[in-house]
C-alpha cells in the first residue's frame, strides 16, 4: 500500500502543492508497475474532472515527476520519472518495453546505448521494444 508520506515527499521534492487531485493521481502510478494513459488514470480515478486530470498529468510532466512515453498507437502513455529527472529537463536513458499481446507498456532498467551521429546533435533517443510481457508468455 502506498504510504501519503512518499507521496508528499515526490511532490516537495519538486516543488508541487500537495492537492487532492496531485495525490489521488500520482497514488495511482505507485500502484502500479506499468506506464498508465489518461484513458486508465480516468479509469481508476472514476468520477474526476477530465481538464483536472490533463493538467495534473502536464504538471507532473513539466515538475519531472512522470515522462511521456511514445507509442505507436497514437495514445500516450505516461510512466513515473526517476531520480534524475528535474523541472528544468527530463533525463531519460532508459528502454521501454510494449507487450504485443496485452499492451501493456513498461519502463525497463536497461539504458540504451550511446549513439553518435556525424553530422547532427542528439538530444533524445526513445526506444521501444516489443514482444509479449512476462504475464502473457
Amino acid at each position: 500500500m502506498i504510504r501519503f508520506g512518499e507521496i508528499k515527499k515526490v511532490l516537495k521534492a519538486h516543488n508541487l502543492r500537495l492537492t487532492d487531485g496531485r495525490i489521488d493521481v500520482l497514488s495511482i502510478f505507485f500502484k502500479h508497475d506499468n506506464a498508465l494513459s489518461l484513458k486508465d488514470l480516468k479509469e481508476d480515478l472514476g468520477e474526476f474532472d477530465r481538464v483536472t486530470l490533463y493538467r495534473i498529468v502536464n504538471t507532473f510532466i513539466d515538475h519531472g515527476v512522470l515522462h511521456k512515453i511514445p507509442d505507436d498507437s497514437g495514445q500516450a502513455t505516461y510512466g513515473l520519472c526517476h531520480d534524475t529527472c528535474e523541472a528544468d529537463g527530463h533525463n531519460h536513458d532508459h528502454m521501454h518495453f510494449k507487450c504485443n499481446e496485452c499492451g501493456t507498456i513498461e519502463c525497463l532498467d536497461q539504458v540504451i546505448p550511446k549513439v553518435k551521429v556525424p553530422g547532427y546533435k542528439i538530444e533524445a533517443a526513445d526506444l521501444i521494444l516489443k514482444g509479449r510481457c512476462k504475464s502473457c508468455v
